[in-house]
């Protein structure tokens, strides 16, 4: 639920006091990002994504989805720029062998600005940083970071599209993603502790449950084009309470909650709030559905 996985949402930087960011990331890339795989295979199917596609992907994170779409034969740009510890993970993931994937973080605007032609980049940075004068226009451009389960997360999200569009091409596919109905979403029920427990005096945004027409609210505001829709079962799995307590923390969408409380606090009520989902055999498992809407650059 970036981070920005649910929102699934990747964890912003220095969100909360006293976080260890390198442990938050890891804790992102090894446990939560997964839980959208389904998400991301979804799209990629339904957009036949393959050697003719050039993608921009907004808020990539540590780069699962770049992996994915790479791996079919894509050729990926990742741009982010709320958290060099997960963008080091990218270069790792995706970068192995270049300079600076093994160290961590690049300066803004670098990151694969000297690649060769089909190599993945990861930029640092704004949308304009990923501009590259010399290849064609992206086909693709996704925000798989699910939006509208944070206050203001939508219009930050269209600030985004608006400057990134103008690197598509015309007739260019956007994807966004939120969550699905709450009713349908398991995870429901565990993500409302952030709500209950964040202090909305001190002006933080806490989680909120998606709303119907949240996608198409920031397509129209970004100028875009709906061009259908579509809804994918993703649920959260993990190993035991502990891991999926450190999971669901990665996100983000606790960090108001841990800001008004203390992170104890925070962390017996994910436990107690997760004790109805865990099974027999000690493993946690959260049916969820996610939705994404497909729009087109004018």
């Amino acid at each position: 639920m970036t981070p920005t996985l649910v929102r699934q949402h990747s964890p912003h930087a220095g969100a909360t006091p006293h976080v260890d960011l390198r442990a938050r990331a890891r804790d992102w890339s090894e446990i939560q990002e997964r839980m959208l795989v389904p998400l991301y295979e979804a799209v990629y199917e339904r957009l036949d994504v393959g050697g003719d596609t050039r993608m921009l992907g907004l808020g990539c994170g540590s780069g699962l989805a770049l992996l994915m779409a790479a791996s079919r034969g894509a050729a990926v740009t990742g741009i982010d720029s709320r958290s060099p510890e997960l963008l080091a993970l990218a270069r790792r993931r995706l970068l192995p062998g270049e300079p600076g994937a093994a160290e961590g973080p690049q300066p803004p605007g670098t990151g694969g600005t000297r690649a060769r032609a089909g190599t993945p980049r990861i930029v640092e940075g704004s949308p304009e940083d990923a501009a590259d004068p010399t290849a064609p226009a992206f086909t693709l451009v996704t925000a798989f970071e699910p939006t509208g389960c944070l206050a203001g997360d939508s219009e930050g999200l269209g600030e985004l599209l608006a400057r990134a569009t103008p690197l598509a091409a015309r007739g260019a596919a956007v994807v966004l993603a939120g969550w699905g109905p709450p009713e349908r979403c398991a995870t429901t029920s565990v993500l409302r502790v952030a709500t209950k427990l964040s202090d909305p005096l001190r002006g933080t945004a806490s989680w909120r449950p998606a709303l119907r027409d949240d996608l198409e609210e920031v397509a129209e505001r970004a100028g875009l084009r709906p061009d259908g829709s579509g809804r994918v079962a993703c649920p959260f799995g993990y190993a035991d309470t502990g891991s999926a307590v450190r999971g669901l923390l990665s996100t983000g969408l606790f960090d108001a909650a841990v800001a008004a409380t203390d992170r104890e606090q925070v962390d017996k009520e994910l436990t107690e709030a997760l004790h109805p989902h865990q099974r027999p055999d000690g493993t946690v498992w959260m049916p969820n559905v996610f939705r994404y809407l497909i729009a087109r650059v004018p």
